[in-house]
């Protein structure tokens, strides 16, 4: 109990440093649910922008011969390191022939510090190569790919690498990452960026300008880098968009080098920072599902048989926060794909639910949208926050049209998954009900807003987490944001067992100075109702707490 209140006492007290550092007032899931905000499209900006073209100095090779190119890191474990990097030249035409993955070999050299590379290690390397069989298209074959995982390393600390092939010699410049902490008390990522359908626009550019002055540690990206397969095997634009027929081809096309040009342009991040990478539908493979630890943190990707036993092996006593990360959203106001997974949320939301996943991040959907906690279309205190970060910047464009917006409802023959049956279908409950789009705002939609941009969430112990999107036509500041709030887990009211004990919540503005007792365990005081507690009024709220207090049997849960 002591070290509880101690932890909360720390919480309490970052908290009120962010409030004076930034001068303004962050909100907590605890005050939820909010009231639907919209911020529209700002008609003065652009809907979207062209691709960065390939001769651009930041998608052109740039190192000669074997040395390493598109240097990337991704995560393994706390001691442990994955490097990849691609050398020699891609090529494409009618007839292309695969390089030899054993002509070079793949070293990583690497030490605690700079210049210094005390340790080496060797992987493995592979090309793969995109022929097509009929006439006219451009076949394709990759350089040598290089993946080296480093082990043995020290968690929380600081190494200086070169990848390449030393006997040539072929090495690249020396590059830096750091090591995320071991599982235990207060470990967690310090930021972790997320960003989705970030393509290779100006757009995308900018948002990775603004996620790197953010300085993350950890990047994960919801789905659809490239966008590559929207060009022809030519270089030429094929399709506005993903659903969109290729004129005159008998197959759907894809221009491989955009691949690369994005490896380069990526790589001055990535290859300092982790990044994970959730497939969308530009890049869906089936056994593309996989979960990450982060110190104290589970991310998941989503596939059911799989999930359900991975779920059942967590420890939230050692990883209280569970973080999960699909492409699609179930959870979605805007007319574009709208409904599009509904039978995937019928199959799979409740096993998310009963297991107590905290966050779901999601792209697919070109725009920003927070949800209230919710569960099945309801309100509910112990239902995941539903974010969507499909914003990155791509080509397809921002998505501007509410599903309940006059005239913008989709028809039952829009929005049909390519992958996975069809199950739209009209809400039974609630103000929409008998009906398939809503006529306002949901109030299960929290905030959104038609910008691109990227969000950054730092843990800040096992039940606060401060979650921030950054649009990204405002000027970057620390103190910038479009959507700011405190995430807070409540494990003692949202354990399976205690799922459906009722819960209020109050505004932390008025308990702050005077409460720091209710505040630091959390600010929250139980009632038993038999009433919904979302049908009473905030003032009703307020009166029932007052009369629990006054008969001393108001209380705070701290676990201890």
């Amino acid at each position: 109990m002591e070290d509880c209140k101690l932890c909360m006492l720390v919480t309490f007290f970052l908290i009120i440093t962010k409030m004076v550092a930034t001068g303004k007032y962050i909100p907590t899931t605890l005050e939820g649910p909010f009231d639907p905000v919209t911020i529209r499209f700002d008609p003065s900006l652009r809907q979207g922008s062209d691709d960065i073209p390939m001769d651009d100095p930041r998608l052109k090779k740039n190192v000669t011969s074997m040395f390493p190119e598109q240097i990337a890191l991704a995560l393994s474990t706390p001691t442990s390191m994955w490097v990849s990097w691609v050398t020699g030249d891609a090529q494409i035409g009618s007839n292309v022939t695969a390089l030899d993955p054993t002509s070079v070999a793949s070293e990583v050299w690497y030490g605690k510090e700079s210049g210094k590379y005390t340790n080496k290690k060797t992987g493995n390397a592979t090309v793969y190569s995109q022929l097509y069989l009929f006439e006219g298209l451009l076949n394709y074959t990759s350089g040598i790919i290089h993946h080296v995982r480093i082990d043995g390393l020290e968690p929380g600390t600081k190494y200086y690498y070169k990848c390449g092939d030393s006997s040539l010699p072929a090495m690249s410049d020396e590059h830096v990452f750091e090591t995320l902490l071991l599982p235990g008390p207060n470990s967690y990522p310090r930021r972790i960026a997320l960003i989705g359908d970030l393509g290779l626009t100006s757009n995308s550019s900018t948002t990775i300008d603004h996620l790197t002055r953010n300085d993350p540690s950890l990047i994960l990206m919801v789905g659809d880098l490239t966008y590559a397969n929207q060009y022809l095997t030519t270089g030429g634009k094929g399709v506005p968009c993903f659903s969109c027929a290729f004129p005159d081809a008998p197959i759907r096309e894809t221009y491989q080098p955009r691949w690369d040009g994005w490896g380069r342009f990526m790589k001055p991040l990535i290859s300092r920072v982790p990044m994970m990478v959730i497939e969308g539908n530009h890049e869906i493979e089936p056994q593309g599902y996989m979960s990450l630890c982060w110190g104290h943190m589970l991310t998941i990707t989503v596939q059911y048989a799989w999930l359900k036993e991975d779920l059942h092996k967590v420890d939230r006593m050692v990883t209280p926060w569970l973080v999960a990360a699909m492409h699609p959203p179930w959870y979605n106001s805007y007319s574009s794909h709208y409904q599009e997974f509904e039978c995937m949320r019928l199959e799979m939301e409740e096993l998310l639910y009963q297991y107590g996943v905290d966050i779901i991040f999601s792209g697919h959907v070109h725009a920003y949208e927070r949800m209230n906690r919710v569960y099945n279309y309801t309100l509910h205190a112990c239902g995941p926050v539903y974010i969507t970060v499909g914003d990155g910047g791509n080509i397809e464009k921002v998505d501007v049209d509410h599903a309940d917006d006059p005239g913008k409802c989709p028809s039952e023959g829009h929005n049909i998954p390519e992958f996975g049956g069809v199950c739209h279908l009209n809400f039974s409950s609630g103000p929409a009900k008998g009906k398939f789009c809503w006529d306002r705002q949901p109030e299960w939609s929290a905030f959104r807003e038609s910008s691109f941009g990227h969000g950054i969430l730092e843990v800040l112990n096992s039940t606060y987490a401060l979650w921030t999107w950054h649009r990204n036509q405002d000027i970057y500041k620390e103190e910038s944001s479009g959507d700011q709030l405190y995430i807070v887990r409540q494990p003692e009211l949202c354990s399976p067992s205690t799922s459906l004990k009722v819960i209020f919540h109050f505004n932390i503005r008025e308990l702050l100075f005077n409460s720091l007792f209710y505040f630091s365990c959390g600010k929250r005081i139980e009632v038993s109702l038999k009433r919904d507690p979302m049908r009473l009024s905030k003032e009703r709220k307020q009166k029932k707490v007052q009369r629990y207090l006054q008969n001393g049997r108001g209380f705070c849960h701290c676990s201890s």
